[in-house]
C-alpha cells in the first residue's frame, strides 16, 4: 500500500497526504521537555511523481491555539478541513496543484506561538529552518521565497505574520485567519479571570498544570487560564526553566502589569509592523480577515494592522464575514487560491 493512501482515502482525497517526521533540532533541550521529533503533515496533490520534473509551490498551514497536525488533519461531518479545501480547489481547478504543509507548533501548555523563547524553546526557527528545510530536501518543491506561503487560524495567524515580520525572505506571503492581533483588547480581558484561577493555587503554576491534566473535564476559565499562561511562556519568559516566567498582572491584586505587558506588544503584529516595512515590502500578498463578532476581538485587530500596513504605503486585501470566531475553515475557499495565485508555479 502506497504510504499515505489510507489516510488519504479516509479523508476522500484525489492527492495524497503523508505524515512525515521532523527532527527539531530547535527544539532540542526545551525546558517543558516536549518531543523535539515532530510530525509534519504534507500533501502533495494528484499527478504528483516525486521522480518527475515539476516542481510545486509550498503552503504552510499553522494551527490556533490546542491544535496540532492530527487536528488539521480530522475530518468532521459537515466540515471540511484545510487539506480537503485544497484538495478540492485543484480539482476543479480554482487554484494550480500545490503542497501543503502542516506544522505543529503545540507545547504542554497548549501552544507556541511560533516564537522563539528560551522557556518553551525556538518555534520560529524549528519552522523556517527545521521543517522547510525537510520538505524542501525530501519533496519537490520550488524551494525558494517566491514557492512559499504561510498561513493560520488564530494563534496560527499570529504565527503566520510572526514569522514573515521576523524571518523575511522565507515566504512570499501570508494569510491570517482571525489572527491574534491588538493585545490591548484581544488579551486584557482574560487577565481577571486568570488571576483568579491562579491564586486559588497560590500562583505555583506547576501545581495549577498538575491538577488542570488531572481534571476529567475542565470548565471555561481553565482554558482561558492555560492559554495565558503560554502566552506568557512565549511573550515573558523569566529563564529556561520550566514555568518561569512573568505574569502581565500584580500576583496581589491582579493590577495591570505595564512592564510585563510591553514585553508582550513587543510580538502584537499591531505594534510592530511600523518598523518591519521592508518585511512587509516584498511580500507579493498580505492578507486578513476575521468574522466581524469575533469573541476575542479580533476583528477590530485586524483592522488595525490593515490600517497601519496600508499607512506605510502598501496593499492589504482584508476581508469581514459575518461570523464569531469559532469553525470558519471555509474562509479556505478564499485565502488557498489566493496565496497560490501569486506564488510561482512550473
Amino acid at each position: 500500500m502506497h504510504e499515505g493512501s489510507a489516510l488519504s482515502r479516509l479523508l476522500g482525497l484525489d492527492g495524497t497526504l503523508h505524515v512525515d517526521l521532523v527532527q527539531g533540532d530547535a527544539l532540542a533541550g526545551n525546558p517543558l521537555g516536549d518531543p523535539t521529533t515532530r510530525p509534519a503533515g504534507v500533501y502533495v496533490p494528484p499527478g504528483y511523481d516525486p521522480d518527475g520534473s515539476r516542481r510545486y509551490a509550498t503552503l504552510y498551514v499553522l494551527h490556533g491555539y490546542t491544535g496540532d497536525v492530527a487536528a488539521m488533519a480530522s475530518s468532521r461531518p459537515w466540515e471540511t478541513n484545510v487539506v480537503q479545501w485544497a484538495d478540492r480547489l485543484i480539482a476543479a481547478k480554482r487554484m494550480p496543484p500545490v503542497m501543503l504543509v502542516l506544522v505543529d507548533g503545540f507545547t504542554r501548555l497548549g501552544g507556541s506561538q511560533y516564537v522563539d523563547s528560551i522557556h518553551n524553546g525556538a518555534y520560529a526557527t524549528y519552522t523556517v529552518r527545521d521543517v522547510v528545510g525537510h520538505v524542501d530536501r525530501n519533496y519537490r518543491t520550488i524551494a525558494s521565497e517566491g514557492g512559499r506561503a504561510v498561513l493560520g487560524k488564530s494563534s496560527g495567524g499570529f504565527g503566520a505574520m510572526h514569522l514573515v515580520l521576523e524571518h523575511p525572505g522565507v515566504f512570499a506571503a501570508f494569510a491570517s485567519h482571525s489572527g491574534d492581533a491588538y493585545f490591548r483588547y484581544a488579551h486584557i480581558p482574560a487577565f481577571a479571570t486568570v488571576h483568579r484561577s491562579l491564586e486559588a493555587h497560590d500562583f505555583d503554576v506547576a501545581a495549577y498544570l498538575d491538577a488542570f491534566e488531572r481534571k476529567p473535564k475542565r470548565a471555561p476559565a481553565d482554558y482561558t487560564t492555560m492559554e495565558m499562561l503560554a502566552y506568557a511562556a512565549a511573550y515573558s519568559p523569566r529563564s529556561a526553566t520550566a514555568y518561569d516566567f512573568e505574569l502581565p498582572f500584580d500576583r496581589g491584586t491582579g493590577e495591570l502589569r505595564e512592564d510585563v505587558f510591553s514585553r508582550w506588544l513587543a510580538f502584537d503584529p499591531a505594534e510592530r509592523v511600523a518598523g518591519r516595512r521592508d518585511a512587509l515590502a516584498r511580500l507579493r500578498l498580505r492578507y486578513l480577515d476575521c468574522g466581524r463578532r469575533d469573541e476575542y476581538n479580533l476583528d477590530i485587530g485586524a483592522r488595525v494592522v490593515t490600517d497601519r500596513i496600508r499607512g506605510l504605503g502598501l496593499e492589504v486585501r482584508h476581508e469581514e464575514f459575518d461570523d464569531d470566531h469559532r469553525n470558519t475553515g471555509y474562509r479556505h475557499e478564499t485565502s488557498l487560491p489566493a496565496l497560490a495565485a501569486v506564488l510561482d508555479q512550473e
